[in-house]
């Protein structure tokens, strides 16, 4: 052994051997990585080193070879050259048998050749030929053969070592030897039943049976650059016409000079500025996607019709011709929404007010305000956050009322209203119990997804789907639409009912009310002067536009004439002598419209949002509850999720380090230098994408501990991350176990 280990003059990758076998072999798929440090005169191969016996990881991961310190290597070198391999008869035999009684001992090649069984998990034990674990075969097994479903070449059924089947399928079987090529490509997070995709019970069983499922990511995934392209961002001004003096590539962040991208393409772009853009939140369509859209049919103008047959439908789909470059469309869609709009519903949240078509004598011009200045932004931006910091308390409160006992919901994701709906209405259900959720179109959830992920993910749809829904109407600030079905089955209550159940039992924030309906709940109707934005009907808009710009007696009475029967109905017909009554018919049209037409669905709205206190203390605290009701919520940055979580360490010197690794890691995936985004980590970690308006309970917490990788403990809200020595090292291990933890929960 002293002769093996002495250094050769040519030294020769190729015919050194093993200190442990004593093979000069190179096989990484039988014998793992043949590893030689010239330093110390050492050459190994990687799982004799790891099944050997006598010798554990003392090191770090970067000591040594993996953590293995070379002083223990050489002293198992020394142990083994006094034990005899019980296959070849050599000594050097530095894997045992670890079942009781068995003292035979072998070499790691010699065991592969004998059929031994080594288990790459745990205690990494070994068992000889005799001793090894084996599978189950049934009398009611069938005999014969079938395709191993990798080779696609017949496997006989049989209780052999060559042979192994499926934990979770009855009629898969593989040979072992596809299996293990299988495994080393896959990697620990994509290996899995070919049949079924079942990943837990079938790793499981294969680890047992001596299967090497490499701690690493897929042999695809480790493409240098393969995902390159993803992380660039179009930033490139397209108008016609730019503003910005700094040019068409100038982008500044939470300003009037911040790049939005095309809402359906995202290969085109425009400075908010110069496309008349309030802010980040409304969208834009690029020209060459609005042309499709408009050959499509998408965006075709309606016909007209008598705007007294508007007052008789729900009427909430609004189609609107193509707006001019300086006119963008509204929409109530978020880019940052977790599900994608479809166009249809794009189309009708679409601003009825953003382009009209008048009379050539009565055309206005109606350009949009400013960009808000960022010293004003940045103030507005911190009031919300000390208003919602007020509400997260409040709501604290609230959930005093809930109570351990649970209530569990069988949620059909694909039907999510109608699944809910039957929840909530269900004999059993209490707003002051426990919800679990369960979604029963989904396999192999846990327990863990079940009572967080699962309840987080629920409620985000379900306030996604009220938010699109025939009972709101209007763009961004949606007030209620008058649906008469609606209103007969009581819909507008249990709509209420769920955002307030909603609120205290940890969902997001809706933040699509608008100021008149929110106004409407806290200080009651009677109190509160709509405007001509909460008109959400094209038609009824126009006619409003019509009445509140005629700039003479006869166009007025003119414009009265058309809408005769729209202004009966809404009890708003009346004699009009003078231009100066127009302001006061205006004001009685949108009172009627956007108000005393939904008396009924208001009061049953009202009704269901009292559920759990939560109407009282919206009357108590409206400013604060304006902030989540009223105000999308906060975009997440690398400061926020920072100041989201608690930091515990073993010593000062790990929670300094770590700490700054962790801010630095924040930062840049903030800026897009990275796979992951911020609201990843967050999933990773809590089950949530959001910050529930309540908080989270328990509040999140880091620990940096000396762990291999990053763990998300979402019962715990606690992120468990590893010591590392450089940051490269910390982000590499954040990138590779986020990404791929979430790919694998989302298939």
């Amino acid at each position: 052994e002293e002769l093996r280990m002495s250094k050769p003059n040519n030294f020769d990758i190729q015919s050194t051997f093993c200190v442990l076998c004593g093979r000069t072999d190179d096989c990484p798929e039988k014998y793992g990585e043949k590893r030689t440090y010239v330093e110390y005169n050492l050459t190994v191969h990687y799982y004799c080193l790891l099944m050997s016996s006598g010798i554990w990881q003392r090191g770090e991961e970067d000591e040594g070879v993996d953590g293995f310190l070379i002083t223990d290597i050489r002293k198992e070198v020394n142990r083994a050259a006094k034990l005899k391999c019980n296959i070849c008869k050599k000594k050097g035999a530095s894997i045992g048998c670890v079942a009781p009684k068995c003292k035979r001992s072998y070499h790691f090649p010699c065991g592969i050749q004998r059929e031994c069984i080594f288990q790459f998990m745990e205690d990494f034990r070994s068992y000889c030929w005799e001793h090894r674990p084996v599978q189950k075969f049934t009398d009611k097994e069938p005999r014969g053969a079938s395709q191993c479903t990798i080779c696609l070449d017949l496997v006989e059924h049989l209780p052999v070592y060559t042979v192994l089947k499926s934990p979770c399928c009855k009629n898969a079987w593989f040979h072992r030897e596809c299996l293990q090529y299988q495994a080393l490509s896959a990697g620990i997070f994509f290996f899995r039943c070919t049949v079924c995709n079942n990943k837990d019970k079938f790793q499981k069983e294969m680890l047992r049976m001596g299967i090497h499922i490499p701690e690493r990511d897929a042999s695809w995934e480790l493409e240098e650059n393969a995902y390159e392209d993803l992380l660039h961002c179009y930033q490139h001004c397209d108008v016609k016409r730019c503003l910005c003096k700094k040019g068409r590539d100038y982008n500044e962040p939470d300003s009037k000079w911040e790049i939005k991208r095309c809402q359906y393409c995202g290969s085109r772009g425009t400075h908010l500025a110069c496309s008349s853009m309030k802010s980040w939140e409304q969208n834009w369509e690029c020209v060459e996607c609005r042309s499709i859209f408009a050959k499509s049919g998408k965006y075709s103008k309606r016909k007209k019709r008598a705007l007294a047959t508007s007052e008789k439908t729900s009427g909430t789909t609004c189609l609107l011709e193509e707006p001019p470059p300086k006119s963008p469309r509204q929409s109530s869609g978020s880019p940052r929404n977790f599900l994608l709009q479809s166009p249809k519903i794009m189309c009708q949240n679409l601003s009825p007010c953003s382009h009209l078509e008048l009379p050539a004598s009565n055309i206005v011009t109606m350009s949009l305000s400013p960009v808000m200045s960022n010293r004003n932004w940045s103030l507005m931006q911190k009031h919300l956050r000390e208003q919602r910091r007020e509400v997260c308390n409040i709501l604290k409160e609230l959930k005093v009322q809930v109570k351990t006992k649970t209530t569990r919901l069988n949620i059909n994701a694909e039907n999510i209203w109608s699944s809910a709906l039957k929840g909530f209405r269900q004999r059993n259900f209490s707003p002051t119990n426990t919800i679990e959720v369960n979604f029963s179109n989904c396999k192999n959830r846990s327990k863990t997804n079940t009572s967080a992920a699962s309840k987080h993910h629920f409620f985000q749809l379900l306030m996604l789907h009220l938010q699109n829904s025939s009972l709101f109407e209007g763009a961004s600030g949606k007030n209620l639409s008058l649906d008469f079905q609606a209103v007969k089955e009581n819909l507008y209550f249990e709509a209420g009912k769920m955002i307030a159940v909603s609120l205290v039992h940890g969902g997001p924030s809706p933040g699509f009310f608008s100021k008149t309906l929110f106004n409407c709940l806290v200080y009651g109707p009677e109190k509160v002067k709509p405007v001509l934005e909460d008109v959400a009907d094209v038609d009824v808009a126009q006619t409003i536009q019509m009445i509140k710009y005629a700039n003479s007696v006869s166009s007025l009475q003119s414009t009265l004439q058309d809408c005769c029967e729209f202004l009966a109905a809404a009890g708003c017909l009346r004699p009009v002598t003078a231009l100066r009554d127009k302001n006061v018919l205006v004001n009685d049209i949108l009172i009627y419209h956007v108000i005393k037409r939904i008396t009924l669905p208001l009061e049953s709205f009202r009704q269901g949002l009292k559920t759990l206190g939560v109407l009282e203390k919206m009357q108590m605290h409206p400013d604060a509850f304006s902030s989540i009701l009223c105000h999308k919520p906060e975009r997440l940055s690398a400061e926020t999720i920072c100041d989201l979580f608690t930091i515990h360490s073993s010593s000062d010197v790990n929670k300094v380090k770590g700490a700054d690794f962790w801010m630095g890691y924040l930062q840049d995936v903030e800026s897009g230098e990275s796979i992951v985004t911020l609201e990843d980590i967050l999933l990773f970690v809590t089950g949530s994408c959001y910050i529930p308006s309540i908080g989270f309970d328990p509040e999140p917490t880091i620990k940096f501990l000396r762990i291999r990788y990053p763990i998300g403990k979402r019962l715990l809200n606690c992120l468990e991350l590893p010591i590392t020595k450089t940051y490269q090292q910390f982000k590499n291990k954040m990138e590779l176990t986020i990404r791929n933890t979430l790919r694998v929960e989302r298939e």
